[in-house]
């Protein structure tokens, strides 16, 4: 066969060695610079020549700069005669605009899946879109994985007396339903009202957790402010403890210290993207061996809703 190698940008880059350590292969060198006014500089340092080509990167905070690395590592591979090239995005960024929400806005989700496909990208690989209709935005094949993979085996372990999933808003009802029914357990869903962006209230939970070990299940945390707000409402309506597992830790502004100070027992996330700070009320699971083994299946032509099954 002819053969794959996997590059690596720099939003993440201990992950993207977990991926290579898990593959058993080194990352491929590319040199990545910054000229002096912040322009991208790259520079393939070996031969791509007819290989089927894998780029890790997230397009996290600072979301410019990493979305540009990537296009531009994407162009410079494809002029650099790669047969394939696939973009592993763990996170997605821009997509939490995935709809015309209001009049005179865009839609950033797809302007972003325009970007990667002109600049010649030939697959997608994420993990948990913000919305699932995402992957029509793009007319090139889109591996939308399952955080919830990592998560499952987790909070058997935790051997919860009560357990229970809650989603802690009506957007997020079929990723917790789909988390409960795979634990087998009952799920509750917290109904709020967001006011504007980064910020919301807490309105009313649907459904009974008294003296129940609540499980809240979402895509990704910004700011923390619907994730506290929620443990405290739980706990107020009898929950007897709260954890969240979240895929992806955006964590940005107040966030930390609303996680240590809240009522949230314990917080999980993957990483997909790589934590500011450390907490002890924050556990990271790898998503690293689940995307090695994506890239193996890719590569071979396997099935990669199998992982699933």
């Amino acid at each position: 066969m002819r053969g794959y190698k996997v590059f690596a940008g720099t939003a993440n880059p201990e992950f993207s060695k977990n991926v290579a350590k898990y593959l058993s292969l080194p990352l491929s060198a590319a040199d990545i610079k910054r000229f002096s006014d912040g322009e991208i500089s790259v520079q393939i340092s070996e031969s791509v020549r007819g290989k089927d080509v894998f780029i890790i990167q997230s397009t996290c905070a600072p979301a410019n700069v990493n979305l540009m690395e990537l296009l531009i590592l994407t162009d410079a591979l494809r002029r650099s005669s790669a047969s394939s090239i696939t973009a592993i995005m763990p996170y997605f960024g821009y997509a939490r605009q995935d709809r015309k929400a209001a009049p005179r806005v865009p839609i950033t989700a797809k302007l972003v899946a325009n970007m990667i496909q002109i600049a010649g990208v030939d697959r997608v690989v994420t993990i948990d879109l913000h919305a699932g209709q995402i992957q029509g935005f793009f007319d090139i094949p889109v591996d939308n994985l399952y955080g919830s993979i990592i998560f499952h085996e987790y909070i058997q372990n935790k051997n919860l007396k009560n357990p229970i999933i809650a989603s802690p808003d009506i957007g997020g009802v079929a990723r917790a339903r789909n988390f409960a029914k795979k634990l087998g357990v009952d799920m509750v869903i917290v109904d709020k009202r967001r006011e504007k962006a980064n910020e919301s209230e807490v309105m009313n939970i649907i459904g009974d957790v008294s003296g129940k070990d609540v499980i809240l299940v979402d895509d990704m945390i910004d700011t923390a402010g619907t994730i506290v707000k929620a443990a405290a409402i739980l706990k107020q309506k009898g929950a007897t403890s709260v954890m969240a597992c979240c895929t992806h830790p955006v964590l940005s502004g107040p966030a930390y210290e609303r996680i240590e100070n809240g009522d949230l027992d314990e917080l999980i996330v993957s990483d997909t993207i790589p934590l500011k700070q450390k907490s002890d009320k924050i556990k990271v699971l790898s998503v690293a061996p689940v995307f090695a083994e994506v890239i193996r299946r890719v590569y071979h032509n396997e099935s990669v809703n199998g992982l699933f099954l």
